[in-house]
């Protein structure tokens, strides 16, 4: 399995809109309408790549710590669902329910939208604070398929702990590691 690590645009970089249909409601989702008081994570997963199934449980919990506190959660799936039917918007409600989703999980059926983050691996974390400015990008944890590592969250819960407590961007932010967004061909 080949890991693909995500871009590590600049910090500071507003976070770029978008309006994508949810297949849990139906509904179109807005950045603004998942945007937090104190910060909003923007996330890009999938349901078949076995890094995200490692993590699905910790961000689950980790969206219902962090919502409580004033932070917006948001996911967003990219792939190309023509050539991995297995990330069709179906099995993302099934995905999300299984994995007790508190937050919308949203399908980018263009890619315009991972485009405009420049997200490349799935699970590619972006942390804005409550200023809509890319705070922290990069891994949630060092917690890899197969490595036996506790996946416990603890780089972006530092990043977010960072943002409640008014400090400085975390200055050691390591690329998130993943499968590659499955772009159209």
């Amino acid at each position: 399995m080949a890991e693909t690590p995500s871009n590590m645009i600049p910090l500071g970089t507003v976070a770029p809109d978008f309006n994508l249909i949810s297949p849990i409601t139906g509904e179109t989702v807005s950045y603004s309408n998942c945007k937090g008081e104190k910060g909003t994570l923007v996330m890009f997963i999938c349901n078949h790549c076995p890094y995200v199934v490692l993590v699905a449980e910790a961000i689950s919990e980790l969206a219902k710590d962090y919502q409580n506190k004033g932070f917006g959660v948001v996911a967003i799936s990219s792939n190309d669902v023509g050539n991995y039917p297995e990330d069709s918007p179906e099995k993302m409600i099934t995905f999300a329910k299984e994995n007790d989703f508190t937050f919308p999980y949203l399908y980018d059926e263009t890619q315009k939208v991972a485009h405009a983050y420049k997200a490349a691996c799935t699970p590619d974390f972006y942390l804005f604070d409550g200023e809509d400015l890319l705070y922290y990008r990069g891994q949630m944890d060092d917690a890899r398929p197969g490595n036996h590592k506790t996946n416990d969250g603890n780089d972006l819960r530092n990043a977010m702990d960072a943002i409640l407590n008014g400090h400085n961007r975390p200055q050691i932010q390591k690329p998130s590691c993943g499968c590659n967004i499955k772009w159209f061909k």
